[in-house]
């Protein structure tokens, strides 16, 4: 008898275990690839307060949002633009209530750090000439929220038409910048974050606010989210100390 119930207790614990480390693991966040050291930096200072860490998945907002409407187990959910949150959310997976904007950023033009290149961001701006036979790093325009801000601003400044086939398309905005920063690109367009978080890169210019639509980084819970502290570090991420964090790595609240 009392081997059977030390079986059964034994059982149990097994079949609790899963759930337990789920616990202890933090909540899973998908996060644009353009937060990692704000994003990180927010997760350890949750961490520190006695959380468990959370585990966060860097990727374009495009990768993310299909991973989530394909059935990825996670519980937030970040995203660089407010169309594939948008998509998250049509597809029914969005917890009601919980989504809300969260930070701005801004787009800049940026070279190697050696790079001596001037170059200002404005009407028929002679973006193709300074290429040469250069290619231009952005994060992927037919579907990445920050190459699709870039596309539209060119198309807005007038000059798209003059440097379309010279685009090298990257999976995310950290691996466009990688692009420049390894000297493959002369030039390329990432947001102020990014080129703030590399010293292989400078900034040549910041392209006007009005030239493509507004950059919002919207934040929700998803609905299938079953960790108890998710929404406790959603809104931790939306508190003054969270807000703080993202100030110092040059986000803006919008």
């Amino acid at each position: 008898m009392i081997r059977h119930v030390h079986f059964l207790v034994a059982l149990l614990a097994l079949l609790l275990a899963p759930a337990a480390i789920a616990q202890e693991r933090g909540p899973v966040v998908l996060a644009a690839a353009s937060l990692q050291e704000s994003l990180t930096e927010a997760a350890n200072a949750w961490a520190a307060q006695g959380h468990a860490k959370p585990v966060i998945s860097f990727a374009a907002s495009s990768a993310l949002a299909r991973q989530a409407i394909a059935g990825a187990p996670a519980d937030l959910f970040l995203s660089a633009d407010e169309e594939w949150m948008d998509a998250v959310a049509k597809a029914g997976l969005l917890r009601a209530g919980t989504r809300t904007t969260l930070l701005g950023n801004r787009l800049v033009l940026i070279a190697p750090a050696a790079s001596k290149v001037r170059l200002t961001p404005a009407r028929g701006f002679p973006l193709a000439k300074a290429l040469g036979p250069g290619r231009l790093a952005l994060a992927d325009p037919a579907a990445v929220p920050a190459g699709k801000y870039a596309k539209a601003a060119l198309t807005a400044l007038g000059v798209w038409s003059g440097v379309a086939a010279k685009v090298a398309p990257a999976e995310n905005v950290r691996a466009a910048m990688a692009l420049v920063e390894r000297g493959a690109a002369p030039l390329g367009i990432v947001y102020a974050t990014d080129a703030r978080a590399s010293k292989a890169v400078r900034i040549v210019g910041t392209f006007p606010a009005t030239s493509h639509p507004p950059i919002r980084y919207p934040v929700a819970l998803l609905k299938a989210s079953r960790h108890r502290e998710a929404a406790g570090f959603r809104a931790f991420l939306l508190s003054k100390q969270g807000r703080a964090i993202f100030a110092r790595h040059g986000f803006s609240n919008p």
